[in-house]
């Protein structure tokens, strides 16, 4: 906790404190004479600042009696202090009154009484500081808990995303490859593409979010390099509706649908793969139909794997309850719904 939250505490705790021993002056229950003569400030300002010394001794004892391993020794060590601020408090209170010419008796004293009702002060002086002491430190526990968390949580996203690059990278190499080796035309054209596609993965995906528009262009280019190995142009089907600008996503958390889509797609369709894309003012939404291969794997295959767990969790991390994701396969069909609210 920050110095400054601490005083504001303690200053609010002794403004408190002050104002219930002026108390009897807002009600007018004292009488005129002793609020010409100022005894009963006088009276205040000693008794606050005795407060003050029992408060604090005990304040900064208390974190370290806490330390001790036996707890003898900390009841032996609480008494000890609890006592001898009595000690030093009854006969400097007996003083104060003595210059001050403020006591019930002609000459002032040492009573018993006294003693008692300065133990009860210290007791109670020390009460609250414990509770305070007590506060203090679990709003910095609670503060270094929070920290661990959020490091925790932007550990693991980073690595979640570092598991995302390289599986699309390699997978899109192996394609320009593929055009390569066959020696296409459209080979150029692909290294353009992956060109882009990496400076925005190694550039614009650092960030937290990014445009909603860079993602969309993002996903366009991904989209281009995959239909270069089909020979259906019209495979795949991209609606953006709305208007993206304004909006912000978290890098590369759309791909892994589009990409598990052309991944277990079969070829028999046109269009074989649907994506919309809407942007609103309540949020965005996204969604992913494909046909699927009809193979024995297609249901193990596309209802898990590495990608999807990675993007479940990472919708987790980065929109707690802002976001509702549905993947259903009904029959030969294959669907992703997600939207992410603002």
């Amino acid at each position: 906790m920050k110095r400054k939250g601490i005083l504001l505490i303690h200053f609010f705790f002794w403004f408190y404190i002050i104002n219930q021993a002026l108390f009897p002056l807002y009600i007018g229950q004292y009488e005129a004479i002793w609020l010409f003569s100022n005894k009963y400030i006088k009276d205040v300002i000693i008794s606050t600042l005795l407060n003050m010394v029992s408060f604090y001794t005990i304040y900064f004892s208390f974190p370290v009696l806490m330390k001790f391993k036996h707890k003898v020794m900390v009841i032996i060590a609480g008494i000890a202090i609890l006592v001898l601020l009595t000690a030093f408090r009854t006969p400097l209170e007996i003083l104060f009154w003595k210059i001050q010419g403020n006591t019930f008796h002609a000459e002032p004293a040492f009573r018993w009484v006294y003693a008692w009702n300065n133990l009860r002060l210290v007791i109670i002086t020390g009460i609250y500081a414990v509770l305070i002491s007590f506060m203090i430190k679990s709003f910095e526990s609670q503060k270094q808990k929070n920290e661990l968390i959020n490091q925790r949580q932007a550990s693991e996203l980073a690595l979640l995303r570092s598991q995302v690059n390289p599986h699309f990278l390699f997978n899109t190499l192996n394609n320009i490859y593929s055009l390569v080796y066959k020696k296409s035309d459209k080979a150029p054209e692909a290294v353009m593409k992956l060109s882009s596609v990496m400076r925005y993965m190694f550039f614009d995906a650092s960030a937290d979010k990014v445009p909603l528009v860079k993602e969309i262009d993002y996903l366009k280019s991904f989209i281009e390099l995959q239909k270069l190995r089909i020979s259906h142009p019209d495979f795949v089907s991209l609606q953006i509706e709305g208007n993206p600008d304004g909006h912000q996503i978290a890098p590369m958390l759309l791909i892994s649908f589009v990409e598990n889509a052309f991944k277990h797609s079969s070829k028999l369709h046109q269009p074989g793969i649907i994506i919309r894309l809407t942007a609103d003012k309540k949020g965005i939404k996204f969604s992913v139909l494909n046909y699927l291969k009809k193979t024995k794997l297609t249901v193990s295959e596309t209802s898990g794997g590495i990608g999807l767990s990675n993007i479940r969790r990472r919708l987790q991390l980065t929109y707690p309850d802002r976001h509702k994701l549905e993947i259903v396969q009904d029959g030969e069909q294959y669907s992703v719904k997600l939207e992410i609210w603002k």
